[in-house]
Order: C-alpha cells, then sequence, then structure tokens
C-alpha cells in the first residue's frame, strides 16, 4: 500500500467517522461509486481487547444455555445478535468507553456463536435420547455432543471464509440481511448520545425482566396454563375427539417476541402449515383413515402420520435450495481458487478487507477435515471403511449446503438448517445402511454425524450475518475470523452440559417434556430406517410434491413445511406476535413514527425473547435442584389465567411499542 501524502493524512484527521449509517449502506452502488464504511478503513481501531474478547466469551456461556432451553422447548432458536449488540452497547456507554464500536463488534461476533452452536446440537442429538426409551442400549456423554459441536462449527466457519468477499461485498445492497441490518442499526446506536443509547439499555432490560419473570413463574410454578387449548374445555374435547379439530397457543412472553421479530408474513406462512395439517390433514385421516386412526386423538395423529408429511417437504425445500445457489457455489468458488493462487489482490489489501489467507484456511481445513475423520473412525463407527464414507458424506454434503444457509440468511433472515439436515440424515442413513452401519450404532453413528453437519450449516449460514456487520461497519474480517473459533469452543462446551442438565430435568419424550421438534422428527427419520422397519416414504413422497408445488407458487416452501411439524400451540404465537409486528408498524400516516414504533417493538421483543430463554435455564435449575413445584388448580381457572396473562402480556408489548416517538 503507498504510504498516505500530508495532505492525504490531514484529509484522514478532519474526516469524522459517522454517528449514523451511510445514505449507500442499503442500496446497490452506482457504477462508479464506493462504500466508505463507518470505521475509516485506512484508520487503526480498538477491535480484540482483553474487554472485548471476555466479554464476548461471557455472552457466548450466557446465550448458549439460554438459547439451548428455547430451542428445545419451541423448535426455535432466536438469534443472539441483537440482545448481544444492546447488552455491548450499554456496558460501553456505561463505561465511557472510547471507540468502543471495533469491540462491541468483536463482542457480538463472538457471543453470536452461542444460537448458531445450539441449533446445530439440539435439532440431531436429542433426538439419541428420544430413542434411547425403547433402545436402552443407546448411550450419549458429554464428549460425543461437545467434538460433533465443536468440529461442525470449525467446519462452518472454514466452508464460509471463502465466500465472505462474494456474500458481503460483490452482492452489496442486493441481498437485503434483515437480521444483519437490525443488529448494525443496534451498534451504531452505540456512536451517538449517552441518553438515546441508554435508553435503549433500559427498554431492553426492563423487557426482559418482564419476559423473564413471566415465563419463570408459568415454568417452575405453573401458576396459570402455559398452553391454552380448546382441548381441555368441554365442548372442545368433544370436538377433538369427533372432529379431530383442536386451537391451542402457547402463553410464552418469549414466543410472542419471537413472533414478533419473524414478522406478519412468515409467521402467517408458517401458521398456514400448521393449519393445514391440524384443521385440514388430521381431521381427515381421523375421519377416513383406518379403525384405529379414528380412535386415535390429535396428537398421535399428528406425530405418526401428519408430521411426516412436513418432514418430506422440508427436505425437498433443501434440495430446491442448493439447485437455486448452484451458480452462487460456482462463483464463489471461482473467486477462491483464483485468490489462493494469487490472481487476485497484486497488493495489500486495506484493513477493512482483510481475511485469514487461503493457504491458511486451506491448511486448517485440512487439519479440521482431519480430525472430523478422527473422530468418526475411533469415537463413533470403530471401523474404517465405514468412517471414510461418513467423512465423504460430511464433507460434501456440509460444503454444498453452505451457500444454502448464507443465501437464506441474507434474503430472509432464518437459516433452513433443520430442513437441509433432514435431508442429510435420510441420504446418509440410506448410504449407510449400505455399506452395514445399521442398529442402534447405526442410530448414534448417524445422529452425531448429522450434529456435526447440522452445526457447520448453522454456522455458516449465521457467520454471514456477522461479516455483513463487520463490513457495514468497517471491522477487520481477519478478527473476527480468527476469534470466532473461540466462541465456537465455549459455546459447544456449554450447550453439551446444558443439553444433559435439560434431559435429567425435563427430557425430551412423555408429559411435560421439552418437545424438541426438530429432534423428534430426525428421530422418526433415522429409527425405521436404521432398524428394518416400515419407512413411511408415501408420506414423504406427499411432503416433496408438496414443496415443489409451493415452490411453483411463490410461496416460501421451507417456512411453510416448517409448520407443518411444529405443534401448532407453537406456530400461533408466532402469527400473534407478527400480527402486532404489523399492527405498531402501520397505525401512523406518518413513516417515521411507524419506524420508530417498529424499532423500539423490535428492541422490547429481543428483551422479552432473552429473558424468558434465560429465566427459562433459571426455571431448569430450580426444578432440578427442588423438584416439582407446579401448584395444582382447577383445569378451568388454570386455562383462564393462561389465557388472561396472555393479554397482559400481548397489552404491553403493543402499549409500550405504541409510545415510540419519530427521532
Amino acid at each position: 500500500m503507498k504510504k498516505a501524502t500530508k495532505a492525504q493524512e490531514q484529509e484522514l484527521l478532519h474526516d469524522a467517522d459517522p454517528l449514523q449509517m451511510p445514505e449507500n449502506a442499503f442500496r446497490e452502488l452506482g457504477e462508479d461509486e464506493e462504500y466508505r464504511p463507518v470505521m475509516h478503513p485506512a484508520r487503526e481501531y480498538p477491535e480484540v481487547t482483553p474487554y472485548s474478547v471476555t466479554m464476548g466469551l461471557i455472552l457466548a456461556v450466557i446465550f448458549s444455555a439460554a438459547a439451548a432451553y428455547l430451542g428445545l422447548r419451541v423448535g426455535q432458536v432466536f438469534e443472539a445478535a441483537i440482545p448481544i449488540s444492546i447488552i455491548a452497547v450499554g456496558l460501553s456507554s456505561a463505561r465511557n468507553k472510547k471507540n468502543a464500536l471495533g469491540q462491541n463488534v468483536i463482542i457480538q461476533s463472538i457471543g453470536a456463536c452461542s444460537g448458531v452452536i445450539v441449533a446445530g446440537a439440539i435439532f440431531t442429538l436429542p433426538a439419541l435420547y428420544i430413542l434411547k426409551e425403547n433402545h436402552p442400549e443407546i448411550t450419549v456423554n458429554f464428549l460425543e455432543v461437545f467434538l460433533s459441536s465443536l468440529l461442525g462449527g470449525v467446519l462452518g466457519i472454514l466452508f464460509f471464509i471463502p465466500f465472505r468477499k462474494y456474500f458481503v461485498k460483490d452482492m452489496h445492497g442486493k441481498y437485503p440481511f434483515p437480521e444483519a441490518t437490525a443488529t448494525t442499526q443496534v451498534l451504531i446506536s452505540g456512536q451517538g448520545d449517552s441518553a438515546s443509547t441508554g435508553s435503549q439499555a433500559k427498554t431492553l432490560v426492563l423487557s426482559a425482566l418482564i419476559g423473564g419473570i413471566y415465563d419463570y413463574v408459568v415454568a417452575t410454578f405453573g401458576c396459570w396454563a402455559e398452553t391454552v387449548s380448546t382441548a381441555v374445555t368441554g365442548w372442545g374435547a368433544a370436538i377433538a375427539e369427533k372432529a379431530k379439530v383442536v386451537v391451542s397457543c402457547n402463553t410464552g412472553a418469549a414466543l410472542l417476541g419471537l413472533g414478533y421479530i419473524v414478522g406478519l408474513r412468515y409467521a402467517f406462512i408458517i401458521f398456514a402449515g400448521s393449519a393445514l395439517v391440524w384443521w385440514v390433514l388430521i381431521p381427515l385421516l381421523g375421519t377416513y383413515g383406518n379403525s384405529m386412526i379414528q380412535l386415535s386423538g390429535p396428537d398421535f395423529i399428528f406425530s405418526e402420520y401428519a408430521r411426516k408429511i412436513g418432514i418430506g417437504g422440508i427436505a425437498m425445500a433443501g434440495v430446491l435450495g442448493i439447485i437455486k445457489s448452484w451458480p452462487i457455489i460456482a462463483q464463489a468458488a471461482g473467486l477462491a481458487v483464483r485468490e489462493f493462487k494469487g490472481g487476485q489482490e497484486k497488493r495489500k489489501p486495506v484493513r477493512w478487507q482483510m481475511d485469514i489467507t487461503m493457504k491458511h484456511v486451506v491448511f486448517f481445513m485440512v487439519i479440521a477435515l482431519i480430525a472430523v475423520f478422527g473422530f468418526f473412525w475411533i469415537g463413533v463407527l470403530h471401523n474404517l471403511w465405514q468412517a471414510i464414507v461418513a467423512w465423504i458424506v460430511v464433507t460434501v454434503i456440509a460444503f454444498l449446503f453452505t451457500t444454502v444457509a448464507a443465501n437464506a440468511i441474507a434474503i430472509v433472515g432464518t437459516n433452513p438448517v433443520s430442513g437441509m439436515t433432514l435431508m442429510t440424515l435420510i441420504v446418509a442413513s440410506a448410504i449407510f445402511v449400505a455399506v452395514g452401519i445399521s442398529g442402534t450404532s447405526g442410530i448414534v453413528a448417524s445422529m452425531i454425524i448429522g450434529g456435526v453437519v447440522c452445526t457447520a450449516l448453522s454456522m455458516a449460514g449465521g457467520f454471514v450475518t456477522d461479516l455483513k456487520i463487520g463490513y457495514w461497519l468497517g471491522s477487520t474480517p481477519r478478527k473476527q475470523e480468527q476469534w470466532k473459533f473461540a466462541g465456537t469452543l465455549v459455546s459447544a462446551a456449554t450447550v453439551g452440559g446444558v443439553l444433559l442438565l435439560l434431559n435429567e430435568v425435563y427430557g425430551f419424550s412423555g408429559e411435560n417434556a421439552l418437545v424438541a421438534p426438530q429432534a423428534n422428527a430426525m428421530a422418526n427419520v433415522i429409527e425405521p430406517i436404521m432398524m428394518g422397519g416400515n419407512t413411511p416414504w408415501m408420506l414423504y413422497g406427499t411432503g416433496v410434491v408438496l414443496a415443489l408445488l409451493l415452490n411453483w407458487l411463490g410461496v416460501p416452501a421451507l417456512a411453510f413445511c416448517l409448520g407443518m411439524f411444529i405443534p401448532m400451540s407453537l406456530n400461533a404465537p408466532l402469527l400473534v406476535g407478527g400480527i402486532i409486528a404489523w399492527f405498531v408498524s402501520t397505525r401512523s400516516k406518518d413513516k417515521a413514527v411507524n419506524d420508530a414504533r417498529r424499532d423500539r417493538g423490535t428492541l422490547i421483543s429481543s428483551g422479552l425473547i432473552a429473558g424468558g430463554a434465560l429465566f427459562g435455564v433459571f426455571s431448569a435449575l430450580t426444578r432440578f435442584i427442588g423438584g416439582d413445584m407446579t401448584m395444582t388448580m382447577d383445569t378451568a381457572l388454570n386455562q383462564g389465567l393462561g389465557l388472561l396473562m396472555y393479554v397482559v402480556i400481548i397489552a404491553y408489548l403493543l402499549w409500550d411499542s405504541m409510545r415510540a416517538k419519530k427521532a
């Protein structure tokens, strides 16, 4: 890089960092236009410091525990980026730290490992506990969970680095990046005056306390119904028995906040998939199916029949994602090859665009893949040939699906990792059976190997958000990439411990167990393939056809089919939250007022999610130490109080969001 002249040095001194995002941050650039990030590319900023690394690791531990609990309860892992960013900004403001933006980006990047590592683990590995009930010889230990999560996370980081420039730089303004946009706005808010920053932190803390205490009381003591349902009333039970129709809704604060952030469009699509299952397919099967089905309840028909159509749809949605992303794979891979050969930059890149060198990426990728192979051979399969087959399956599928995950996050902010993992398990299990991996050993091998793939894809999707935030704000990609490994390590260790704890307290099957919908779906897929049972290929095939039709009609197949295999009680609150988000952002004729209300609602919802999830972990610890503390009360009273408290928490979200005023 040429040495700057005195005139250029003076220009840098007087070119102050902006206090808000540049005008061209979220749109496509003109032919000769360049994007200049908030932190000037030619300046050095404090980024990796003892403070930023320590805070990032602490938040990774806290949010890993919180995300694991929430994900196992409702099947949705919230993105930790927004609440972690708000905490980082609030702490830097309280400590009057100067030049805190770069450090806050690192805190967010390390801490955000929590959500992505958790998703990879809880969508797959609880299936081993679920299947252990029928197959007691299955064993699960901390080391298997830890290594599966750690190695998958490392692969996800390394597989995505070659695609960074394509997604975050070359496609500037072409992808909306909803999650990254919201997180970036939170981080840039710390550049303003301390009064506005403190106000944001206060709002977040208050909503987190409200949501946390609300969810803690109901989860620990059962002071009101956690789920309101028509099936518990006299008339509702009669309808459920005769027509197999049930309406239910979870009353938790965290789910309400999650629905707000998801937004009305996708919440409605997810709920539509649920409505098709619960109000169309289950009544049809319950009325015109065989005598055994007709005598069964809606929940049995859902788990044994209707839900499997959704599984087939999710798998097909993943295949469609790969097909659509193939040009991206080819283009980004070509870019990486040219850089590896030295055909890209002839001069040293500016700080703002410095990645880990491609030679180092390839070197560490080889080390990671050797470690994965060793884990499969020594720790899981104990057979060289079978370990080689498993290693090839994991490597190829994880690499191909990397761009699918990143593309989904860039467009809609939602990673279809569960659907892609389901497809991986179906394909991998068929291959494993062909090479002699079957029975309970095959179940264990498939789920642990599936955990590696799932975590790799989850990390790739989450990492694109971190790097896009860094691109907009001007942090150093290399530092984000290097310290992402540390966040992955502590998150993998945390989720391993939390998974064992939650299994001891709640379990993942039976009455009052954590629902773990994705893990249950994985168990349903794996068991018949590995144990020589009847695999419901017709139901899976119906889901495949449905996904193709949805794609043809322009409906997001993944979201719709995901709604088909998550219970209605967990999808309904997403719709409620989405309706609130639509309402608060459309009531005024002034767009600035609507935007302010929407953003305040996002802040409050982030607090409800973080507080509800964190206090959910505290509830699990309370019950683990003190036993069952659930209050005994009349069912009608319990349901009535549940409905009343749900109205109260909805009213709070509405009222506090509508109080926002435009800047």
